[in-house]
């Protein structure tokens, strides 16, 4: 799994783009560990408090996310919450609309890799700071 995210953010090519749909994915998984880190890779990439901050309120946060980030995110929710069933057709076409066919393929790597460790640190209840292993 750390060589598929690592190709997968690789791919991607926007560090930051990645560290968002990584803790957004990880605050709908509830995983305080996944959500630490990336907090602080966010933060290591220039990313700000604020949009960190906000980040559980995308939708609403206007303008302080990008049309192409505000894709990634509705995608990422998406992904994360199949209870519904499938992912919408209009939130992967509005993401298609904003990302190159590969950069979507790295995009849902991303997002399933972040979505993999989310449940496996939240199954075995690995705190913030906590040993992975």
């Amino acid at each position: 799994m750390s060589a598929l995210g690592a190709a997968a953010k690789k791919g991607l090519g926007d560090p930051v783009l990645a560290e968002l749909v990584m803790m957004r994915a990880s605050q709908i998984n509830a995983c305080a560990f996944c959500l630490d880190m990336h907090v602080d890779i966010a933060l290591e990439h220039g990313e700000t408090p604020k949009r960190i901050a906000l980040l559980n309120a995308w939708e609403e946060a206007g303008a302080l996310f990008s049309e192409r980030e505000r894709a990634a995110l509705a995608l990422t929710e998406a992904v994360t919450v199949l209870t519904e069933g499938f992912v919408p057709d209009a939130t992967y076409a509005k993401a298609a609309e904003h990302f190159t066919v590969g950069e979507l393929a790295h995009l849902l790597g991303v997002i399933t890799v972040i979505n993999s460790w989310n449940r496996l640190m939240v199954s075995r209840r690995i705190a913030p700071g906590g040993p992975a292993w």
